[in-house]
């Protein structure tokens, strides 16, 4: 019941609705993102309760995610890249006047995989946090230095450059306070930087501010002025949205395999929701009795797609909650976020915030049924979105991002810190560096130099390979770094068949 009153607050019900609605415009406008979205949004929470701000952020993730599926289907522009193989089937069923019943499949396999990873989440997560309550400094120490070795997945397809980003992010935590004999370090006599470098303008500076300027550089070369370069006139939608029960049972067994894959997906570290799409679209065309028709207006191509990019997002949420790593690069400003409000990923999670994590969760499923009724009400005007000229929406963006970053601390060096990491943001991009190992080095570097310490302070003049190697759950920690390394291997090994495909398809 209490859980229940949390979630029936006015608060935390606006906080719902922002997020999912923002969400579903931020994904559907071409040229942003999920991680933008949250980004941004981030600020605007910082004055919230804990449950509001983390209910609205989730909600916009996973709306996002759904609102890149509108523009695919309907101008063959993904709003996000985990809508691009969306964009293959959707499309061409937009051109077979089938528009409105690709959206409405879209719609349904999205809440269906975004339903069955908040369960997953639900189900997984505690056990999984309980685990947690045998680790001390040691076990903390692997998981953070697991976590780091995710920054290779999060890089895409340059491994070199993304331990290069998190080196940088590294460097970047040191800045402040040293915890152990309490001096200064690498402040150069600023004031403002003993504490530290403050998260929020940081992402906001290379989430968003690097992308508005990746966005203003195409503005003055005359792209992005008007509307989108594809349009819909003379484009029928069709009538027919939500599919019937015989479809939709035809469907079960896709919409369940898609759901499983984009599942674990999210919870490896650093997947996201573009590897799952592909995944999943990829084994729905291994397991068809029709696959010559993908490329060329299948279904199941679409709810496949759909239902497993949304199931990614429940996904990497679990390895966040039980363990404090993140799965994808959103849930890396997601745990930023709860370090923020002062919650600490983990057992701690579950046994003394138990009336803060469990109306998130609620939340985060409750705001994946939201989003396919408001999708289900705006469909046949969605595309309207899409035709906000970026000279327009760019300089909102900046104000936004401007006004948040300086309400937090009411500090003008906190907007110049943002510039500074949009500058940095902006040349990471023209040079393909990710800037997400960044962040998730930010948070992670302090708590593995602090373990290390409290290592050292229990090894005294013991050998330290004892506490390194001796522990059963630090060598699975060891042992599950060395794998995260090599994922991107794996990764790069998808995205190679996934243009294979495409290659064969066309």
């Amino acid at each position: 019941m209490e859980i229940l009153s949390e979630l029936i607050s006015l608060d935390v019900l606006i906080a719902l609705l922002v997020g999912t609605i923002g969400g579903m415009v931020i994904g559907a406008l071409p040229g942003l993102s999920a991680n933008m979205g949250v980004a941004l949004l981030l600020p605007v929470t910082y004055g919230m309760e804990p449950i509001s701000a983390l209910v609205m952020l989730a909600a916009t993730y996973t709306s996002a995610i759904f609102g890149g599926s509108f523009t695919a289907i309907l101008i063959h522009t993904p709003g996000t890249p985990s809508s691009a193989s969306t964009a293959r089937d959707g499309y061409e069923m937009t051109l077979q006047g089938r528009g409105l019943e690709a959206i409405g499949l879209s719609t349904v396999s999205s809440v269906f995989g975004g339903v069955f990873s908040a369960v997953m989440l639900l189900l997984i997560a505690p056990p999984l946090a309980r685990m947690a309550l045998n680790f001390s400094a040691p076990e903390n120490f692997w998981i953070a230095i697991f976590g780091l070795t995710i920054i290779g997945s999060l890089a895409g397809g340059d491994l070199l450059k993304g331990f290069i980003s998190g080196a940088f992010g590294l460097i970047l935590s040191a800045i402040g306070l040293e915890q152990s004999t309490a001096t200064m370090r690498y402040t150069f006599g600023i004031i403002e930087l003993q504490a530290g470098i403050p998260l929020i303008p940081t992402m906001i500076g290379l989430f968003s501010i690097s992308q508005i300027m990746i966005q203003a550089e195409r503005i003055s070369k005359g792209e992005g002025m008007g509307k989108g370069q594809i349009t819909t006139d003379g484009i029928k939608f069709g009538k027919k949205f939500f599919p019937t029960f015989k479809e939709y049972m035809g469907h079960l067994v896709n919409l369940i395999r898609s759901a499983v894959l984009g599942l674990l997906i999210g919870i490896l570290p650093g997947a996201g929701g573009d590897i799952g799409c592909w995944v999943g679209y990829n084994e729905a065309k291994r397991f068809s009795k029709h696959p010559e028709k993908f490329g060329h207006g299948s279904e199941e191509g679409v709810v496949a797609s759909e239902t497993a990019n949304n199931a990614v997002t429940g996904g990497s949420f679990i390895p966040l909650f039980a363990l404090g790593i993140p799965g994808s690069g959103t849930a890396a400003i997601m745990l930023g976020a709860m370090t923020i409000h002062g919650l600490t990923p983990g057992m701690q999670l579950f046994t003394r915030n138990t009336n803060i994590i469990y109306p998130i969760i609620i939340g985060f499923l409750v705001a994946n049924i939201l989003m396919g009724i408001i999708g289900w009400v705006v469909a046949k005007q969605a595309v309207k979105i899409t035709n906000i000229p970026m000279n327009i929406l760019t300089p909102l963006i900046v104000v936004l991002a401007l006004v948040g970053a300086y309400a937090i601390n009411f500090r003008m060096f906190d907007l110049t810190l943002m510039l500074i990491f949009g500058i940095i943001g902006y040349f990471m991009r023209k040079f393909n560096f990710p800037t997400a190992p960044i962040v998730l080095a930010l948070i992670l570097g302090p708590m593995a130099e602090n373990s290390l310490y409290s290592i050292t302070g229990m090894a005294r003049n013991q050998n330290l390979l004892i506490y390194f190697l001796g522990r059963p759950i630090c060598v699975v920690f060891i042992v599950l770094a060395i794998l995260a390394i090599f994922a991107p291997i794996f990764m790069k090994r998808v995205r190679k068949e996934k243009v294979e495909t495409l290659s064969e398809d066309d």
